[in-house]
């Protein structure tokens, strides 16, 4: 069997049955949700996530990468893939970044036995979204506060929809809920 296939098949293996498996809970987290981890448990994960990354990446013809890694605004880790010609792990509408994301947070779930938020960039490409869905939080909040009518925005990714909610978590002049099934899933910005 090649390096190649043999590859595959363990990739394959690893992501198989990533639904049934129990995961363990960590001990401790903060009011974020993020567990707590240690400096050499958090390596741990950032060495793990990293490594799926990269071989995820063999099947992508990108060329050489560079991966970097640091800590979010709200704990979690993001493995930001910088390079040439990366349009590709984006894809339409950052489908394509959301599906490797997806694949690269089970997969660490999965080795590692217990859930760590794990967020995979590229060129700063999530940093710019964040930036407008905040944006789009917080106009939104402004007219249900305004208008003192709830305010539906348009169906978004969990991770969308979670950018969303921190952003308005501290405005006393709303409260926010995900409202729908599936694709259809959005948020609801409604005044107090």
């Amino acid at each position: 069997m090649s390096e190649e296939t043999n590859n595959e098949v363990e990739f394959e293996e690893d992501v198989e049955g990533i639904e049934e498996e129990s995961v363990e809970e960590v001990n401790g987290s903060d009011e974020s949700g993020v567990p707590e981890l240690s400096d050499e448990e958090l390596d741990e994960v950032a060495d793990t996530a990293i490594s799926i990354l990269q071989d995820i990446l063999k099947y992508f013809n990108v060329g050489e990468v560079t991966i970097d890694e640091y800590e979010g605004d709200e704990g979690e880790l993001i493995l930001d893939i910088t390079g040439d010609d990366l349009a590709v792990l984006i894809g339409r509408h950052g489908k394509t970044l959301d599906s490797l994301q997806f694949l690269v947070s089970a997969v660490t779930v999965r080795k590692m036995g217990f859930r760590y938020p794990v967020v995979v960039d590229v060129e700063g490409y999530k940093s710019r979204q964040r930036q407008k869905l905040e944006s789009i939080a917080r106009s939104a909040a402004n007219r249900a506060a305004g208008q003192n009518r709830s305010i539906k925005l348009r169906p978004m990714t969990p991770y969308e929809r979670r950018i969303v909610h921190i952003t308005l978590r501290d405005d006393d002049r709303v409260e926010t809920a995900s409202e729908g099934e599936g694709s259809a899933r959005h948020v609801v910005v409604v005044p107090q």
